[in-house]
């Protein structure tokens, strides 16, 4: 399976589709909080399945703050971020994934691009697309037979 990651967008919908296109072929969008109705458009013009999470910034969202998908048997928490303090470390963000028995744990809020293991982790931030950020970026998350693979592409 292949899912197309994205955060704070903060209403740059146009650089959605972009990524959008960019990703090629996908089985969802997982849509990391700041922005998260931003990919109701694109989950209406392309018929693509969407996950979000609300993020600090989406005051008044329907959306949960956090939530843990299943796909093949791998599990994934998704989430913002900032409940977690991880403009400050991961450390907690960390303690939260174990503690929920997940194999990765998607977050934003900092606006950094990453992707690395940690404990046992993977940890993926996917960046931003906010019009104000110099470098914009989105992640592409693959499962396949031979585990979880992340990638983080410049927009």
């Amino acid at each position: 399976m292949r899912f197309l990651v994205i955060s704070d967008t903060h209403g740059n919908q146009a650089a959605i589709f972009k990524a959008y296109q960019a990703a090629g072929k996908i089985d969802a969008v997982l849509h990391l909080g700041d922005g998260e109705t931003d990919v109701a458009l694109l989950a209406e013009v392309e018929n693509c399945p969407v996950l979000r999470v609300a993020g600090n910034c989406d005051l008044g969202s329907k959306a949960p703050s956090e939530l843990i998908a299943e796909w093949r048997g791998v599990r994934i928490l998704l989430c913002h971020g900032d409940r977690y303090g991880v403009k400050a470390g991961l450390s907690q963000l960390i303690g939260h994934g174990l503690e929920a028995g997940v194999q990765a744990v998607l977050y934003g809020h900092t606006h950094l691009a990453m992707a690395e293991e940690r404990d046992g982790l993977m940890l993926l931030n996917p960046g931003t697309m906010t019009n104000q950020a110099t470098f914009h970026s989105f992640a592409i998350l693959e499962i396949s037979v031979d585990g979880l693979h992340a990638k983080i592409h410049p927009l």
